[in-house]
Formats: C-alpha cells, sequence, structure tokens
C-alpha cells in the first residue's frame, strides 16, 4: 500500500456511558474522513503519555503511514482517563473496551472494521475482550499473554506461589500513583492525583485471597471456552518470557482461528526485542489488519498455523544479544510424538520406557531452599540476568540425571512431560524439574522447567495435603520449548524441591523421597516440518530518541552470609532519566527488590519491592514511592504495603496499606 501522511493527535477524550472520561492518543491518517480507515486498538494501564510512548511511537507511525488509524487508550484511573483502576481485566474493564471499541467503528472516519492489539496487559484483554464477540471487532494480535490466568500469569504456577506476585503488585502501585500530566488535563491534575493515590487498590490483597484455580482466575481465562473466540488471532511469545506457552495452547484450542509465532526473545514486541533475530513485526501485523480489517488477500490467513524458533545449543550469558537457531514451520500444529526417557541403573537418563513393576528405588531429595538463583525472572525485559543464567549453581542443590553424550543431534518442540512416583515426608511440598542441555565443557543451559505445588497434584481447583508416607503420582506439564541438543552434548533432568526466589517456599520442608525406577521423561520431538526464512526488519533500531539526562543502572547479586547462614537476592534497576523531547516531560524509575530467606528454613522467607518514579519539568517536580512487603507463618501470608507522593521537596500524601495476614491455603 501507498504510504501516505498521517496526523497524531496527542488527546481525546472520549466520554463513558457512566460520565467516566478516558484519554486516547491517536495516529489519524491523512484523508481518513474522505476514505474511512480500519483502526487498531489497545488499552493499557501503562500510561501513553510517559509510558508505553517510547513503543506507541515505533509502530502506530508505521500503521498510520499504512492507512491504519491507531487509538491508544488508557484505562480508567492511569494516564489521563478519570477514575480510578479497580483490578485486572475486571468486568468494568472488559466492558469498556466493548464500548471503546462501538465507538471508534462509529466515527466518521472508521470503516467500521476494529483490530485490537497488545503485549502482555494489552495481548491479555484482546483475547479476553475477543471472547466478548463485540460486533466492530474482526480481528486480534495477542503478544506474551495467556489463555489460562492462573497457570500461565505472574501469580500462580501450577499451584507454587510466584515471587513475581509481589514484584507486580509493587509495580502496579508505582504506575497507578503518578498522576496525569497537566500539560493534558491543565489544572485539575492535582485532583485527579489525590483522588487515584486515595482510591488505588494493593492488588495483592485480592490475589492472595485466591490461591486456587477459582472463578475469580477463570474469569478472562478463554482456555475455559475457545469457542468463545470465533475471529482471528494472531499470538507471539518469546522462549525467554515467562508467557512461552501461550501460541500452541492458542492454535490447540482455537484451532484454525490462531496463528501462532515464537522467537527467542524476551518480553519486547518483536521488531526491536533481545535476543536477535527479530521479525518484522510491523509488515506482519499490516498484512494482518489489511486482511481482516480491509478484506485485503494477501495470503497473510495461509501462514503455518505455528512458526518457531529453534534454539541450537545456546550458551548462558551476562548479556545475549543473539541466538543461534534456525526458523521452522508446521503447516497444521498437531500435539507431537514424545521420545521416552528413563533412569537405569546407577542414574543415567536413557531412551526407553521405564521397566513396568520394578521395585521402587527411592532417592531422598531436600534441596536447599537458596536453590534457583540462576533461574533468572519469570517476566524478562532484558538479555541479561534476568534470563536463566548457567545451571551449574542450581544443579549443585537438585537431583540430576544425565544422558550419555549424543550420538547425533536431537530436536524438540512443544512441553516436555514428566512422570514419577513419590513420597512425602509431611503435608506440603514443591518439586522443579529442569530439563537442561549440558555442553561438551560442563555450561549448562536451562531448556524448560516446570514446577508443581505437590497438594495440586490432581488439579489447581481442589488441592489436597500430602499423607505422609503415602506414594503418590505425579505428572508435570513442563513449559514450551524450541530446542536443538547438539551431538556431544548431554540432556540433563534436575529435580529440586525449592526453585526460590521465584518459586515461594511451602510451610514444610521435610524433602521428599522419588522412585527414581518409575520415572519417565518425554520430550516433544519436532518431526516433520519446514525450514522457513522470516523476514526481519529493515530497521534495525526501531525505537525514538529521547533526551537521556541520566544513564540507566541495571545490577542483580547474590549475597550469601555463611555466617547467619542466610541468602538474598538483590534487584536494583533504574531506567535512568530521559526527557520526551516534544513533551519536554522528563521520567526516571527506580526499581529496588531484595528477597531473603535461610537455606534451612521456609519460614524465614520474605520479600521487599519498591518503586521510586519520578515526572518533571522546569519548575515542577514530581516522586512518588511504593513499597509492597511479604513474610510468612506456617499459617499466614503477611502483607503491608505504603505509598508517599512528594510535590517538589514536600510530602502531599501518604497511605499505609496496614499488615494483613491471609491465611495460607495449601501452598
Amino acid at each position: 500500500m501507498t504510504s501516505r501522511g498521517f496526523t497524531t493527535i496527542e488527546n481525546e477524550w472520549i466520554t463513558l456511558k457512566d460520565g467516566t472520561r478516558l484519554a486516547a492518543r491517536i495516529w489519524m491518517p491523512d484523508g481518513a474522513r474522505e476514505d474511512p480507515v480500519p483502526a487498531v486498538f489497545e488499552f493499557l494501564p501503562y500510561r501513553k503519555r510517559d509510558g508505553t510512548c517510547l513503543r506507541d511511537e515505533s509502530t502506530y507511525p508505521v500503521f498510520a503511514a499504512a492507512g491504519i488509524a491507531g487509538v491508544r487508550v488508557d484505562i480508567r484511573g492511569s494516564g489521563e482517563s478519570d477514575g480510578v483502576i479497580d483490578g485486572e481485566y475486571t468486568e468494568c474493564e472488559l466492558a469498556n473496551s466493548c464500548e471503546l471499541i462501538a465507538w471508534i467503528a462509529a466515527q466518521p472516519w472508521s470503516n467500521g472494521s476494529v483490530g485490537m492489539m497488545g503485549i502482555s496487559w494489552g495481548g491479555f484483554n484482546s483475547l479476553q475482550v475477543a471472547a466478548l464477540r463485540p460486533p466492530a471487532l474482526k480481528a486480534v494480535i495477542s503478544i506474551a499473554s495467556t489463555v489460562d490466568r492462573y497457570n500461565d500469569d505472574i501469580h500462580y504456577k501450577n499451584g507454587c506461589h510466584l515471587s513475581a506476585q509481589l514484584s507486580w503488585a509493587a509495580t502496579m502501585l508505582g504506575y497507578q500513583s503518578r498522576p496525569p500530566d497537566p500539560g493534558l488535563v491543565g489544572e485539575r491534575w492535582k485532583q485527579m492525583w489525590l483522588e487515584r493515590l486515595a482510591g488505588e487498590p494493593f492488588f495483592m490483597e485480592e490475589w492472595l485471597s485466591h490461591q486456587r484455580r477459582d472463578d475469580f482466575w477463570r474469569h478472562g481465562s478463554i482456555s475455559e471456552d475457545f469457542s468463545s473466540v470465533e475471529i482471528p488471532a494472531l499470538v507471539i511469545a518469546g522462549w525467554a518470557d515467562g508467557y512461552r506457552n501461550t501460541p500452541l495452547m492458542a492454535v490447540e484450542g482455537l484451532g484454525g482461528k490462531a496463528k501462532a509465532l515464537i522467537g527467542p526473545w524476551v518480553h519486547k514486541y518483536p521488531h526491536f526485542a533481545w535476543p536477535k533475530p527479530r521479525t518484522d513485526f510491523h509488515g506482519e501485523a499490516i498484512a494482518w489488519w489489511n486482511k481482516w480489517l480491509r478484506g485485503e488477500d494477501n495470503g497473510i490467513d495461509r501462514l503455518p498455523q505455528a512458526r518457531a524458533y529453534i534454539l541450537d545449543a545456546v550458551r548462558p550469558a551476562p548479556r545475549r544479544d543473539s541466538d543461534p537457531g534456525f526458523w521452522v514451520a508446521k503447516d497444521v500444529w498437531s500435539p507431537p510424538q514424545m521420545q521416552c526417557f528413563y533412569v537405569e541403573q546407577f542414574g543415567k537418563l536413557t531412551e526407553g520406557m521405564p521397566i513396568p513393576h520394578a521395585p521402587e528405588h527411592p532417592v531422598y531429595l531436600r534441596s536447599p531452599l537458596d536453590t534457583g538463583t540462576a533461574s533468572g525472572e519469570y517476566f524478562t525485559l532484558k538479555p541479561d540476568a534476568e534470563m536463566a543464567i548457567d545451571q551449574r549453581s542450581d544443579d549443585a542443590g537438585s537431583l540430576v540425571f544425565d544422558t550419555m553424550p549424543l550420538a547425533r543431534d536431537h530436536d524438540y518442540l512443544g512441553r516436555p512431560v514428566l512422570t514419577l512416583a513419590l513420597r512425602s515426608r509431611a503435608a506440603s511440598g514443591n518439586l522443579c524439574a529442569r530439563l537442561v542441555d549440558v555442553h561438551p565443557d560442563g555450561t549448562a543451559t536451562r531448556v524448560a522447567f516446570g514446577v508443581v505445588n505437590l497438594t495440586h497434584r490432581d488439579g489447581n481447583a481442589d488441592p489436597k495435603p500430602l499423607i505422609a508416607d503415602e506414594k503418590a503420582s505425579i505428572r508435570l506439564v513442563l513449559d514450551a520449548c524450541g530446542y536443538r541438543f547438539r551431538k556431544g552434548h548431554r540432556i540433563r533432568l534436575s529435580l529440586s524441591t525449592a526453585y526460590w526466589p521465584m518459586i515461594l517456599p511451602p510451610p514444610d520442608d521435610d524433602g521428599i523421597d522419588i522412585d527414581i525406577a518409575a520415572l519417565g521423561l518425554g520430550l516433544p520431538m519436532l518431526g516433520e516440518h519446514g525450514r522457513i526464512d522470516i523476514k526481519e526488519p529493515t530497521n534495525p533500531d526501531p525505537l525514538p530518541k529521547y533526551i537521556e539526562h541520566a544513564a540507566a543502572v541495571t545490577k542483580r547479586q547474590v549475597v550469601r552470609d555463611l555466617s547467619a547462614a542466610r541468602t538474598e537476592y538483590h534487584i536494583h534497576e533504574d531506567t535512568g532519566l530521559t526527557e520526551h523531547p516534544e513533551t519536554g516531560l522528563s521520567t526516571r524509575q527506580l526499581r529496588e527488590e531484595v528477597w531473603s530467606i535461610s537455606p534451612g528454613d521456609p519460614l524465614s522467607m520474605t520479600g521487599v519491592s519498591t518503586w521510586t518514579c519520578d515526572m518533571r519539568r522546569p519548575g515542577w517536580f514530581i516522586r512518588t514511592v511504593a513499597t509492597a512487603r511479604i513474610a510468612c507463618t506456617r499459617t499466614d501470608w503477611v502483607i503491608s504495603a505504603v505509598v508517599t507522593a512528594f510535590e517538589g521537596d514536600v510530602q502531599i500524601f501518604e497511605k499505609v496499606f496496614a499488615e494483613k495476614r491471609i491465611a495460607r491455603d495449601l501452598m
């Protein structure tokens, strides 16, 4: 399509039926009133003016130049929008989404067809809104999202409590405590700010009130009823991100309505993500929108159902700018054939099936509670130590089984499955399984992992305590992977009863007896496929340039106090101070987080996450500080938070979420 000019509308108020005004930034193709255009809608709490502007300005001008309007709206209580946010993916948020889609479709510049797009929150609600079937919504692109809010988000994972839950609660306090920009809302900015400061919730209180997979998590999980989504969905993720399972789950659930694309990336849009190679997201997205919003026969609907990057003997590193590998395609995705392994005598992992009715061969496992410091983060934004590092330190606290050096390359795509039998010595416990590539020099790369709260062994809706010394059968599905184990490498299975700080420990730490005679590991074979080339972006540096006043700084440290038998995991993330060259608004965010545990005491666990957020212009300075804390007893989670706001050097607000105890629900 011929490139056309466009106009950026910095702020347009959209008034909802209940009188709430939401703020939109719109990229409008020239001539749209004479020749109406389709529109792409994105609905987020991440502040269009200063939070997502960098990535928005890398994409929506390209869409507008192709004749597709972009409509980026702040959720109520965020950015310049009125009101106070009420949670994640709430009935109110989704109803507002449908109302906004109808508003867009009714505009004189609109051709009546709307697409919805986003990464993370915006990817989540794109799929959730699609399930509500607003008439004008014709297609979605969902990046780094989930179809199962309980098992594949930042709260819980197969009944295990993710530390990311505290991190994210602090993050949202930091985002929601910031004011609107006076340059857009005028003198009412302070009134709006004080209203949201007074009303913003501490999300973790609600999340911890739902520790099993109940209706709270079923809401918005389209895996509950894939048939509710009737429109095409392009679902994208990266192997280095926590949301890696979603594309394959989407094509399995949605069938021909979905297309899956999985690259090597962290939690970023694929045209500027790391590690490379990147993809031409702009070109593919424009073709997707032109097909489903304009009816253009451009062949995008005939893409293979699943495309994936197969990582090829990747090595961990302090920073991974590029990962070796190759692209493959499956015209029709189906559950892969599994290559089976078992543990033979002397602990070797060997191809084949476990011997039926073999005598039990119990091996006792009780990992140090600080096993897991090489795990990286669940939610990765940079290709550094946020990603899993060399696994040898975690393997030291694990039960490991290796194959002999491989005689040929082994290629896999899909979700590994571990089956085993165990006897617990207490009523609760966690189990982590890691699939590891052991290089000839001993370097150990994590390929996939899975965790299970053993009280959730029969499902996440109705957990049951373990009975000491009673045999329990476990089936653990690991996260999806696409990987080539090279000839001469070894495949390792690593098992641990701790994976801290990613997973918080249960109250018991008595260990388990694993029957290695009954252990089976199934690895998803790549099978028949096509080797393909994926077009990379023509612009290798697509993000706009802002004025840097202070550089970004990142630090991650593991501190082991050997005298006190205490381990701490420290995170320091400073975005630096940057100024938007057109708005003159400078912003900075600082995240400081510390997790602490005594390796032999699960009740010693603590976590503190603090966000300091600055906004400034000449003569105007705003700072908010949000701190969230968690500790535990045998029976309770203990959480608290505080938000403080400053105008200039003067503290003008403080809200304390007093210490609250929430009963541990078999977790």
